[in-house]
């Protein structure tokens, strides 16, 4: 059974940095596709980032490009999401998300495992 666990989320001022983790266990990990998610209050949940676990291809939506990094440590079974130079509308519940298959990695859709979240919050 796959569980995902995010941690590191909190509140930080605008211009800050957090790093988001997301422990992954129940399977090997090597062929899975990886994914960063956000949900503001009112809005749909919204691709933020994606990693391919056996190669470090990453993707990044164009509102965090050159803001967040995202990288996997294979001995930890963790991916991880650098998020610098914060701004208030990067405020949301993130979510970290796994999927076996490629295709549209940007779509929230075919990703089977979900964690719980973390919430950021970034005050102006």
């Amino acid at each position: 059974q796959v569980q995902l666990v995010e941690s590191g989320g909190g509140l930080v001022q605008a211009g800050g940095s957090l790093r988001l983790s997301c422990a992954a266990s129940g399977r090997t990990f090597s062929t899975y596709y990886m994914g960063w998610f956000r949900q503001a209050p009112g809005k749909e949940r919204e691709f933020v980032s994606s990693i391919t676990w056996s190669t470090g291809s990453t993707l990044y939506a164009d509102s965090v490009k050159g803001r967040f990094t995202i990288s996997r440590d294979y001995a930890k079974n963790t991916v991880y999401l650098q998020m610098n130079s914060l701004k208030p509308e990067d405020t949301a519940v993130y979510y970290c998300a796994a999927r076996q298959s490629p295709g549209r990695l940007t779509l929230p859709y075919n990703y089977g495992y979900w964690g719980q979240g973390t919430q950021v919050t970034v005050s102006s």
